[in-house]
């Protein structure tokens, strides 16, 4: 990326009222950064989606100076960046509409050909959920996936430890930016994350940590990774606003199961029982979810029964699947001509037979 191309980036991002989505749609019609900041107003009006209160202050002098000012920031840091539109922006969150037109980073990120997930939780965690927590990044250790969290208190700092202990990658992503940390206290963990891993953020030097910072830091966090996983968490909380992003970016979000009226586990349960996350009670439901495989000879084998008794309408959706590969749920009920909510139950009891098994994306392929 040429420095002008980030000035005009960042010169776009300090105009009030332009977000993330409408900078990329200005773009996408007037062909560059560059060109969006001298482009006649009157032209970009004509931009569906686009009106004046959008591109009011787009040609305020000072904004370009911010954009000045922040750029030296990041060159005396040695601040790393990247552009929504580079390759080596991370793939999973650049299909995000509201995905950060720049991204920044300090460490040693490497997303290239990995599995990442997100883990989330409540700051006021149980021993349950550290337990949990831990357990689970120990068991996914063979799978070498990335570990992406919020580097908050609680269930976010214990994965993202539990990651370095066993020497994952790991990523915090932050709500404010590169210069400061919050909590302070966890500043004492950042050389061993940026060791084998690192920060995201896409807030400035000049923004200080604040509340409403979190919905910015939860879209980086959802969007990341190909699922997110909530372990504990109250009716109410950012872990639960990430889930619903994730869940707004059609990713897998899992939640783990709590006893009933457990103040820490309503947030998970509530999750669970309005579908909105598969219920999570161990690695091996992860791993099976996401169809994830273990490239060497600890590979955990998924092996269907022999002889299964297979009911009319299930040889259908059997030999389709034979034949096709993976399919979503509603193409095999049209292509079996049978009808979607039996078509659900159908698969449901190929799965129990270790006939078939679900994949990301609302797909089914045979085992």
């Amino acid at each position: 990326m040429t420095i002008e191309k980030l000035i005009a980036l960042l010169t776009l991002k300090k105009v009030p009222n332009l977000g993330d989505s409408s900078i990329k749609k200005l773009i996408r019609e007037i062909g560059s950064a560059e060109a969006v900041l001298k482009e006649k107003p009157q032209n970009l009006l004509k931009i569906d989606g686009i009106g004046t209160i959008k591109i009011k202050g787009l040609y305020n002098a000072e904004h370009r100076i911010a954009a000045e000012n922040e750029l030296s920031f990041i060159q005396d840091n040695h601040i790393n960046y990247m552009g929504y539109d580079e390759t080596k922006y991370p793939e999973k969150l650049k299909y995000c509409i509201d995905s950060p037109v720049l991204l920044f980073s300090r460490g040693n990120i490497n997303l290239s050909h990995k599995k990442i997930i997100s883990v989330v939780g409540t700051r006021k965690v149980t021993s349950y959920g550290v337990r949990f927590c831990e357990e689970l990044v120990e068991t996914l250790v063979p799978l070498d996936p990335v570990i992406v969290s919020g580097f908050a208190y609680g269930i976010d700092i214990t994965a993202q430890r539990a990651a370095v202990k066993h020497n994952l990658q790991t990523i915090g992503c932050l709500a404010h930016g590169l210069n400061q940390i919050y909590p302070k206290v966890h500043k004492k963990y950042m050389p061993e994350i940026e060791e084998n891993g690192g920060f995201f953020t896409d807030f400035w030097s000049t923004d200080t940590f604040d509340r409403k910072n979190f919905l910015g830091r939860n879209r980086i966090i959802a969007g990341l990774s190909e699922a997110t996983i909530v372990v504990e968490s109250a009716d109410k909380g950012g872990s639960l606003v990430t889930a619903e992003i994730a869940n707004s970016y059609n990713r897998e979000v899992f939640a783990v199961p709590g006893r009933a009226g457990d103040p820490f586990s309503k947030g998970c349960n509530t999750l669970i029982k309005t579908q909105r996350a598969h219920m999570l009670t161990s690695a091996a439901d992860l791993i099976y979810m996401l169809n994830w495989q273990v490239e060497d000879a600890q590979k955990p084998v998924v092996q269907k029964q022999l002889f299964v008794e297979l009911e009319e309408d299930e040889k259908k959706i059997y030999n389709l699947l034979t034949k096709n590969g993976k399919e979503l749920l509603d193409s095999i009920a049209l292509q079996c001509e049978i009808p979607t909510f039996k078509v659900a139950s159908l698969l449901l009891n190929m799965e129990l037979k270790g006939v078939i098994r679900p994949l990301p994306g609302k797909l089914f392929e045979i085992v």
